[in-house]
């Protein structure tokens, strides 16, 4: 299992719709996806416009490759992309150590 961390940006006057906008891509685009396991989405308190939405991926390539070239990004991209302020920053980590 690997987490994609993405940090969006978005202009704070569109805070709420991008919210909206992302809810709504996890629930009918990305939650789809083969290789999804889950997710979380985190709106910051200090900055308005700063979303992180955190997905967990069976593999890289359930994201990098199965996702990310299919024809479902184009429309996840389409429903959240016209509220970017600046290219989302994407990167992946491995769990090292968690509690709960």
């Amino acid at each position: 299992m690997i987490t994609e961390l993405a940090d969006f940006s978005v202009q704070p006057d569109h805070h709420e719709a991008f919210g909206q906008a992302l809810a709504q891509g996890v629930a009918t685009v990305l939650s789809k996806a083969e290789g999804y396991l889950g997710h979380e989405i985190l709106a910051s308190q200090e900055t308005r416009g700063r979303w992180v939405l955190l997905v967990r991926w069976s593999t890289l390539e359930a994201h990098t490759v199965g996702f990310r070239e299919s024809s479902a990004f184009a429309e996840w991209r389409a429903l959240i992309g016209p509220y970017f302020a600046q290219p989302p920053r994407v990167e992946h980590f491995d769990l090292t150590d968690a509690s709960r």
